[in-house]
């Protein structure tokens, strides 16, 4: 099933001003977005997104995407609504926005496992064996 689900602060939340959007620098509430293909349940009250952060000793672009660690983000969420689409019109089966609120730990670092690819990683068979070519 695939799901948008979008994180954003409760109203009045703390640190409004560090929330800005890249491109515009406006100011936004949204925390993070996520496109979830996978069979898991929608976050609940208590969970806490991740946060990922690239510690730059430690950053390889062979091994690495961006980040290099992450943790557990100081948003929790507090309550979650969850639409659905009357006529399936887009590529989402649910829009699931979590609202969420600054309540700070103290979350150890992790690293991040290596990359994960795969045949499905590709548009099609040729690049996977392109790509397999290059690692040889």
């Amino acid at each position: 099933m695939a799901k948008y689900i979008i994180f954003q602060a409760d109203e009045d939340e703390p640190f409004w001003e560090d929330r800005m959007l890249q491109h515009t620098q406006a100011l936004t509430g949204m925390l993070q977005e996520v496109w979830d293909y996978s069979d898991k349940t929608i976050p609940e009250p208590g969970y806490r997104p991740l946060d990922y952060v690239q510690v730059k000793e430690d950053y390889n672009p062979e091994i690495h995407a961006h980040s290099t660690h992450y943790r557990q983000s100081n948003w929790e969420v507090t309550r979650v609504e969850v639409y659905t689409p009357e006529i399936p019109v887009t590529k989402f089966d649910q829009i699931v926005i979590c609202y969420c609120r600054y309540n700070p730990i103290n979350s150890e670092l992790k690293l991040m496992p290596g990359r994960q690819i795969s045949k499905e990683s590709f548009d099609n068979k040729e690049q996977y064996e392109e790509w397999l070519a290059t690692k040889q």
